[in-house]
């Protein structure tokens, strides 16, 4: 596992336990502006909008965000890679968001802001794989789910070799009443560079991929979660075939 990985988890430790432990505040300060989240997960397999950038295989992430009471807020998020054999982008991936997220109207809530997608040891000779893209989305809830649509453009850039990319997605998701069990399900279609007919060299444009699953709670802060994959182009595997993967996350 590269530096930049232990590093941002061990940070997101770190920070974790200074927000568990009171004795680190004065309960006569006044509320703070600023709140500090993370979390710490691993995954048998890191899927990204339906192909793995882990090899079909185990992967560690870690992710730490910083949020202002106005809504605005910036984090970092970092999981570790494996392509078999192709290393096109290395051995990790850091990536870097800022944005703001509030209500628009009662209960619409809109989340704005723009990522920075970064390889640290990547090898592709024509792709650096690092590119900025900006995305929206809006949620709202309708009885007990929870309903999310957004969109992320990816301007013409060279970290896509020069040509730009759309994803768009729709987000479902609700409790189970009486348990610590929610669902949850996912469709998006990718139109461009990263577009899965594309890297899997399929005749056609864009593609669809999408994801239904559960996650249980096991404690405040421990979760567990599975989820079924699937994504169009031909299904190579430990790359694009359809798959099960499972999530451990220790939320702080």
């Amino acid at each position: 596992m590269l530096t930049s990985i232990r590093g941002l988890i061990a940070a997101t430790l770190i920070a974790g336990a200074a927000i568990a432990n009171p004795a680190f505040a004065d309960e006569t300060d006044p509320p703070s502006d600023l709140t500090l989240s993370g979390s710490v997960s691993g995954v048998t397999d890191y899927r990204w909008r339906g192909l793995s950038y882990s090899g079909g295989g185990f992967a560690v992430q870690g992710s730490m965000q910083v949020n202002h009471s106005s809504g605005f807020y910036l984090g970092a998020w970092g999981s570790s890679l494996e392509q078999d054999g192709l290393d096109i982008y290395g051995s990790s991936e850091v990536d870097v968001y800022g944005g703001w997220t509030g209500n628009l109207t009662s209960g619409l809530v809109a989340d704005v802001g723009v990522t920075w997608y970064t390889y640290p040891n990547g090898t592709n000779p024509v792709l650096s794989g690092n590119y900025l893209e900006p995305y929206a989305s809006l949620s709202t809830t309708v009885g007990p789910a929870t309903v999310k649509v957004g969109i992320n453009y990816a301007p013409k850039q060279d970290g896509l070799g020069g040509n730009d990319n759309t994803y768009v997605y729709g987000e479902l998701g609700a409790g189970i009443p009486s348990t610590p069990v929610s669902l949850n399900a996912h469709i998006g279609y990718t139109d461009g560079a990263l577009s899965p007919n594309i890297l899997t060299a399929t005749s056609g444009d864009g593609g669809w991929d999408y994801a239904v699953g559960a996650t249980a709670a096991v404690t405040k802060n421990l979760s567990v979660g599975v989820s079924y994959i699937g994504v169009d182009g031909a299904s190579i595997n430990r790359f694009s075939d359809d798959t099960v993967v499972a999530t451990v996350k220790m939320a702080f």
